[in-house]
């Protein structure tokens, strides 16, 4: 086991690795992940099926013994067989966790995520496909998402919410997280075996609010709102977790919505390509990376000091961006207006890369 990211481990934070294919799985990559990196599970977005389905080869077979289908039909088997072999590999990490850990993601479809009605049928229909209980869900968390979370929670399905970037959606997320859970419970539904994490994004914060302080002429803040931001978040779930609502739904077996540092690959050369993985040690949280930053961290990475009580600290950073004229607001508007389209134009790429391997057969 690589020690940097064992003591990483030891701090608290769970591992995930931001990435999926085929190939990860059939060369015994992901295997090698988890036995050596301290890997305890995977997240995946319509960007990476797309990069991965772009190596035809590794799902020319399958798409063969397909016959007539869809090329909806396609992506979808496709991508769930992929996920459900992940989920078998992480099965022991699922059981050793108590469900926390263990854990793969599959992402409806972005061209739905401004409808409650179409993302809430195929979360349902990808849980359904997919079959295996260590499965999580990813339902952007849009406005139309909220409602879609709270239904899925609510039928009993885990789910991973993607896509936050503010605080103030951050709350509504896990407001809609334990309506659900109160749901599920007025259902006589066994809360113990609903999990969800919220995915909070982190270089895409910078990234935007770097490029609005240079022009704003105040490039001393540059590199600071989106750790600041995580930590404002961390508080926000603190008091909640902590607060009477969930104790009562904790009474019956509810789990907590554990944070998720998102997007963690420093986007800036000028920052270290750790930035995002020792500067967001809290116990409990997970950090999915790609894997690039992943074995970064193996080969030089410290565990930074811890980021729980600091929320006032990280509320101060982001009102002195606030000052300088940045309007946060917008920013996250912004972020999540091109988190959607980012994800829509990677389904496209892989709509089209499906369709010409169905015609070509």
């Amino acid at each position: 086991m690589n020690q940097r990211l064992a003591d990483l481990s030891a701090a608290g934070v769970s591992i995930w690795l931001d990435d999926l294919s085929r190939a990860r799985i059939a060369s015994g990559n992901l295997a090698g992940m988890i036995r050596d990196n301290a890997v305890v599970g995977v997240t995946t977005n319509p960007t990476i099926f797309a990069a991965a389905l772009a190596q035809g080869a590794d799902y020319a077979a399958q798409l063969e013994e397909l016959g007539q289908v869809t090329v909806a039909e396609a992506i979808t088997a496709l991508t769930t067989t992929d996920v459900r072999d992940a989920c078998d590999l992480f099965a022991p990490t699922y059981a050793r966790t108590g469900g926390f850990d263990g854990r793969v993601s599959i992402e409806v479809e972005p061209g739905v995520a401004h409808d409650t009605a179409a993302t809430t049928t195929q979360a349902a229909e990808l849980h359904r496909i997919v079959d295996r209980e260590n499965v999580l869900i990813k339902i952007p968390a849009t406005q139309a998402g909220l409602a879609a979370i709270e239904e899925t929670i609510a039928a009993g399905i885990s789910v991973n919410v993607t896509l936050i970037f503010s605080v103030e959606r951050y709350r509504a997320v896990m407001d809609a997280y334990l309506a659900g859970l109160e749901r599920a419970a007025d259902a006589g539904r066994d809360l113990s075996r609903i999990h969800s994490v919220a995915s909070f994004f982190i270089s895409r914060v910078d990234t935007e609010v770097d490029r609005r302080l240079e022009s704003l002429g105040r490039a001393d803040l540059r590199g600071r709102a989106a750790i600041a931001n995580a930590q404002v978040a961390l508080a926000a779930y603190a008091e909640v977790f902590s607060g009477d609502r969930f104790a009562a739904l904790a009474a019956r077996g509810a789990n907590v919505q554990r944070p998720l540092w998102a997007s963690t690959g420093t986007k800036d050369p000028a920052y270290s390509d750790t930035l995002y993985v020792a500067g967001l040690v809290a116990r409990g949280v997970v950090n999915t990376m790609p894997e690039k930053t992943l074995l970064a961290f193996a080969d030089h990475g410290e565990p930074g000091e811890p980021i729980e009580g600091r929320g006032s600290e990280g509320r101060a950073v982001l009102d002195e961006v606030a000052a300088a004229g940045v309007d946060l607001a917008d920013v996250f508007e912004v972020l999540e207006a091109e988190g959607v389209e980012k994800f829509a134009a990677s389904w496209d790429e892989l709509v089209a890369t499906v369709r010409d391997a169905l015609g070509a057969r």
